[in-house]
């Protein structure tokens, strides 16, 4: 009789087991269908950024400030202010990588291993983030909230939060290898107004150092 009983327990565990696996497939197809829904609201998008980047133990790296453009689907300016000054562009097709200060421009072609960066994440193509990434939810009021956790080892972040307010994309924050906390603030977000193509080509300037990779 033992040994029935333990054969009982042992198929209720099981069905309990397949139950919980069951609603955490829901769950995570509920948190990419919302995801994507979000960004997929988002054509073009610009924005101004307040950047913070933290170490593991709490301290103040680094402080930056600037502008993104975005274009869906791989199109993206991301603009960092002097003092610290970068502009980092895509056409879809090509990267750059600008440092005015080092007079140095890196180009490389757009491939899988630029998705995990947060301007490519949110210009690219959303039907593609649960083939990289698994991703959960929480909903309070007005705002989304989702986690992303890659599901390669060589990337440059551990996990990645995105944040909606009222629709719109209000912050992110990456946690990387080291322990490094980088928050993202986004203000005067707009949406779906005309970019100029401009903003995602990028002309070499006179006596720069080219870099191709």
């Amino acid at each position: 009789m033992l040994k029935i009983l333990s054969g009982w327990r042992w198929l209720g565990l099981c069905a309990a087991l397949v139950s919980m696996s069951a609603v955490a497939q829901d769950d995570a197809d509920a948190a990419a269908e919302r995801l994507n829904q979000l960004l997929s609201a988002a054509d073009t998008l610009t924005a101004n950024f307040s950047q913070m980047t933290l170490s593991s133990n709490g301290s103040n790296l680094q402080e930056t400030t600037g502008q993104v453009a975005l274009q869906r689907p791989g199109k993206f300016r991301w603009h960092t202010d002097p003092p610290l000054e970068q502009l980092l562009i895509s056409d879809g097709q090509k990267v750059w990588l600008y440092d005015p200060d080092l007079m140095q421009v890196t180009i490389q072609k757009l491939d899988q291993r630029l998705t995990h960066t947060p301007a490519l994440l949110l210009s690219g193509d959303v039907s593609t983030l649960t083939d990289n990434f698994s991703i959960s939810w929480t909903q309070g009021g007005s705002v989304d909230d989702f986690v992303l956790t890659p599901k390669a080892n060589d990337t440059m972040f551990e996990t990645l939060r995105l944040s909606f307010r009222d629709g719109l994309i209000n912050d992110m924050q990456l946690n990387d290898p080291i322990g490094q906390r980088t928050n993202i603030l986004f203000q005067n977000v707009v949406l779906n107004e005309p970019v100029a193509a401009s903003q995602f080509g990028f002309d070499v300037p006179d006596g720069v150092d080219v870099i191709s990779e």
